[in-house]
């Protein structure tokens, strides 16, 4: 196994890492300022205030991105036996 491959895999595995978690944590972010900024607006203290709004949130995006990432996870996948299968 090359010094080449190695780096070629983990690109390929952190670029998917980046594309299966990006989604759910982008609109966690973005639920998470809303309601920062709502709890300013309205001088609401509550620290639990933002936990049930981002839990919703990402179990919607689950929802929607799950066929996105299962797709991306079966041909991350398939392209790592195809590497692997090359030096067997």
């Amino acid at each position: 196994m090359s010094p080449e491959l190695v780096i070629t895999i983990g690109k390929e595995t952190a670029y998917t890492v980046l594309l299966i978690g990006g989604p759910m944590l982008i609109i966690a972010m973005i639920v998470g300022i809303t309601i920062t900024i709502f709890q300013t607006v309205t001088q609401i203290r509550d620290q639990t205030l933002t936990f049930i709004p981002k839990i919703v949130a990402i179990l919607v995006a689950l929802i929607f991105f799950l066929p996105f990432m299962i797709q991306t996870l079966i041909a991350y996948s398939i392209k790592i036996f195809t590497l692997g299968s090359q030096f067997v």
